[in-house]
């Protein structure tokens, strides 16, 4: 069911950089037509594309606080408490990434530090379709507004006007979300980028999509700011023979559940290991309600491979550079320095991504494809500008003074020299 790849196989198919690139262009054409004619038209646009894509569309996108309201009473009580606690969770260990604006240095007539003011309006993107992902909405929201955000502002599409789904206007109360929006797909990019008669433009936009919606991101960037632009999916194992074969096999199939193209890698010391653990796949997949696309994707994206040991388990780990990376192995915590590139890094035999994916407070939005050896995954830090200061006495800018027109002259901007210059001249 998973490819066995030797180590050499290994580094030829699965890292991102040997990949195939998928072809982008047509994604982007589609989307670039669509965001020009929102920009144009506004709300007329994302009307249209609604009926085109989604069915009937609603006589007003704004999600009324009526129905943000019933939702409530239609969710069960039980639901409702298990969102409630992964919001503590997620809340509290975001809350200590909050910094405060700063002196950085006083140095006697010199004073320069750092301001940190929230970003003032964000959107968050929560897909829609055959799921929906409550998960997404507290993951994207609570950084937020923890970061101080005024307004914050959710996209989601559905089907045919019906209304949003309970749990996810739930989960945006939850969360702090101020208004929502029955729009998904190009055109709620585009809405949020630019602004139409009915939504409001942003300074941000954040959440996953679908590969129309990383396009429409790609091009809004710039004009607004993004979290990411995400590629498929991915976890990548180490483990060794203390690892509990259906534990492995749970993980790598949750993984591959995502759809066809999710990637879910078994790098083990261990060949009975893993041979144990593909016979727990085929179990495992049978009673799966997402069977097909799960089996799909061990055969065609999924990986495993023996190494002689768990430090070269560790190098392999570290080209690949996960979104998400699972350490079974006996002391784990051993070896997290050991750690280079990972989005997220679950540790021993009882921590599946499935608790981060969910509940236990670590941001889920993660870089993947890569990534993760230049960039991080969500935080407050991406609802937050940092703007530094600086304060020279006239003493202390005469003290300066000839190294600053020395650098200037050499770069051939005397303009800058002369503004210093003018100072020494003194008050005229």
């Amino acid at each position: 069911m998973i490819r066995k790849l030797s180590v050499e196989d290994f580094l030829t198919e699965t890292l991102p950089s040997k990949m195939k690139k998928e072809n982008k262009e047509e994604f982007l054409l589609a989307a670039s037509e669509i965001i020009a004619d929102v920009r144009n038209t506004g709300d007329e646009a994302v009307t249209k594309y609604i009926k085109k894509f989604d069915g009937e569309a609603p006589q007003s996108f704004l999600v009324t606080e009526e129905e943000r309201k019933s939702a409530w009473e239609k969710l069960d009580n039980k639901i409702v408490t298990s969102l409630q606690k992964a919001a503590e969770n997620i809340r509290s260990f975001h809350q200590k990434q909050l910094n405060n604006s700063r002196m950085m240095e006083v140095e006697g007539d010199i004073i320069s530090g750092q301001l940190y003011r929230p970003i003032e309006k964000v959107g968050i993107y929560v897909p829609g379709g055959t799921a929906c992902y409550p998960s997404s909405v507290l993951m994207n929201a609570i950084p937020a507004v923890l970061a101080g955000v005024e307004e914050v502002v959710m996209v989601t599409p559905v089907k045919n006007n019906e209304e949003i789904a309970p749990i996810l206007a739930v989960a945006a109360d939850i969360a702090g979300v101020k208004k929502i929006y029955r729009v998904g797909g190009v055109q709620a990019i585009a809405a949020l980028a630019y602004g139409t008669e009915s939504i409001p433009a942003v300074d941000k936009i954040v959440g996953p999509g679908n590969a129309y919606v990383a396009a429409a991101k790609q091009l809004v960037y710039g004009d607004v700011g993004i979290d990411m632009i995400a590629g498929p999916s991915e976890v990548a194992i180490i483990a060794d023979s203390s690892a509990y074969p259906a534990y492995v096999a749970a993980d790598l199939i949750a993984q591959a559940e995502h759809d066809t193209n999710a990637r879910a890698f078994l790098i083990s010391t261990s060949s009975a290991l893993i041979a144990q653990v593909e016979d727990e796949l085929v179990k495992q997949c049978e009673s799966l309600p997402r069977q097909s696309i799960a089996s799909t994707a061990l055969k065609e994206k999924g990986a495993s491979v023996v190494v002689d040991s768990i430090d070269e388990a560790f190098e392999l780990a570290n080209k690949l550079a996960p979104e998400h990376l699972e350490i079974q192995i006996t002391d784990p915590l051993t070896y997290l320095s050991k750690v280079k590139h990972a989005g997220s890094v679950f540790l021993g035999h009882y921590t599946p991504e499935a608790l981060g994916d969910y509940y236990a407070g670590p941001n889920h939005v993660l870089p993947t494809s890569g990534t993760a050896r230049f960039s991080s995954g969500l935080s407050v830090d991406d609802f937050v500008k940092k703007t530094t200061f600086l304060y020279y006495s006239e003493e202390a800018l005469k003290e300066a003074s000839e190294h600053v027109i020395n650098l200037a002259n050499e770069e051939d901007l005397e303009g800058h020299g002369r503004a210093v210059a003018k100072r020494l001249e003194g008050k005229q």
